[in-house]
């Protein structure tokens, strides 16, 4: 059995979903096929959370009619019926919205941004069907128990995998031709039964949680790329695949900010050895990259990532104390409690420098907090660029030109905060 998951670019329209079906016809074995929602429909309903919660009826109102409209045309270029099940899902979504909404931003987020995964997973499955594939849908909000953390919630492993036992693998454990197991990506649900999300982008997670629970053979992320390629190909020309790479690569160019691979997803497939592949929708046939357990082959090629839209935040204790341990307690707990992740950090004897990404309210409201007791000097308008497995050469064609605000060498990492020319 494998495991599939395919991502909004994928499957943004009529064509890209018999696409999928057409990879689906290169497989024998059982797949659990994970889905995001449809092209941009994660953007779209972010911007629907938003005017619900603002109390901007008329808005969200307008905003759902576009989406449903969308989904529609997919359908009708389908040549699929009209579906009860998708009718019932938009009328949920616009009775969610004629209520009033909770003070908690987070928990109406997942309870809408959910239903694009929703509206995806049962237009597939139902495509699937019309076309004599022996399939079945399930609910994500019923199989993977998580935590109460809205928009970010950690998985119950041991209760998500009791419901992937009932329902996934029960449905496979019956004999008969490939069977699919269609299902979301990115939500889940707590004790409560409340809708939840993994953070943007968990579909990756998703998959991985997935073919944990039920050991499978491998795993396949689907992508625009051919696979995991050393830099990105939106500003690099010459980019190079990655044909193969360890699992502890994958996680360090995930936590650099590399954008093929949820940083999440690497640990539960690492922990059974279950490989992962990155391979092309557009090519299903090439190899892709491998990521799995041995570590010969991550020198060979230097990666390279860029993170924009970066600021570099010095801090320093107002009386020129020295950076204790006690400080960095203090100014840690409010990084955590304004949810600002630190990028990259250095310190020297009376202070401490983060870079991180420039989320204009939340560092607001956290630099405002710690001017009570500290000095705060920032410079915005930053990239970060991480090099893995650096050489003197990519370095220097790298940074020339910049003005280099920090850098921070390792074994294998090189790190530089820079200005945007």
């Amino acid at each position: 059995m494998k495991v599939f998951k395919f991502g909004g670019a994928s499957v943004k329209d009529a064509e890209a979903v018999k696409n999928v079906a057409d990879i689906i016809n290169l497989y024998s074995e059982n797949l659990v096929i994970v889905v995001s929602a449809m092209g941009k429909t994660t953007n779209a309903m972010e911007e629907i959370a938003e005017a619900y919660f603002s109390n901007d009826k008329i808005n969200a109102e307008r905003l759902i009619s576009i989406v449903i409209d969308f989904h529609k045309n997919i359908i009708r270029d389908l040549e699929l019926p009209n579906l009860e099940s998708l009718e019932t899902i938009f009328n949920k979504l616009n009775q969610k919205v004629s209520q009033t909404a909770s003070i908690n931003y987070a928990y109406e987020y997942d309870q809408i941004v959910s239903f694009g995964e929703v509206m995806s997973t049962t237009i597939i499955a139902e495509y699937l069907k019309s076309i004599n594939k022996n399939c079945m849908w399930f609910d994500a909000r019923k199989i993977i128990q998580t935590d109460n953390k809205h928009r970010e919630a950690k998985v119950n492993w041991e209760v998500t995998k009791e419901n992937v036992f009932a329902n996934i693998d029960a449905y496979f454990s019956v004999r008969g031709n490939q069977k699919i197991a269609i299902t979301q990506g990115f939500i889940g649900h707590n004790e409560k039964g409340e809708t939840t999300t993994l953070g943007r982008e968990g579909s990756d997670f998703s998959a991985s949680i997935l073919a944990w629970c039920l050991n499978a053979q491998e795993v396949i992320i689907w992508k625009d790329v051919p696979g995991v390629l050393n830099a990105d190909p939106k500003y690099f020309d010459d980019c190079k695949k990655l044909n193969k790479i360890s699992f502890r690569e994958a996680i360090e160019l995930s936590y650099f900010g590399a954008s093929v691979i949820h940083p999440k997803t690497i640990k539960p497939l690492q922990n059974l050895g279950i490989p992962l592949f990155v391979k092309s929708f557009l090519r299903p046939k090439e190899a892709g990259t491998e990521i799995q357990s041995s570590l010969e082959n991550d020198t060979l090629i230097p990666s390279f990532i860029f993170k924009q839209n970066q600021i570099l935040i010095s801090i320093s204790p107002k009386d020129f104390s020295f950076i204790a341990e006690d400080n960095l307690s203090e100014i840690f707990e409010h990084f955590s409690k304004n949810g600002v992740k630190i990028n990259l950090m250095q310190n020297s004897a009376i202070s401490f420098s983060v870079c991180v990404d420039n989320y204009t309210s939340r560092i607001n409201k956290m630099l405002k907090a710690l001017s009570n007791s500290y000095s705060i000097k920032y410079n915005d308008g930053l990239e970060l660029l991480t090099i893995r497995h650096y050489d003197d050469k990519t370095i220097q064609q790298l940074i020339a030109n910049k003005e280099v605000l920090v850098e921070q060498k390792s074994r294998h990492t090189a790190r530089f905060v820079m200005k945007i020319d």
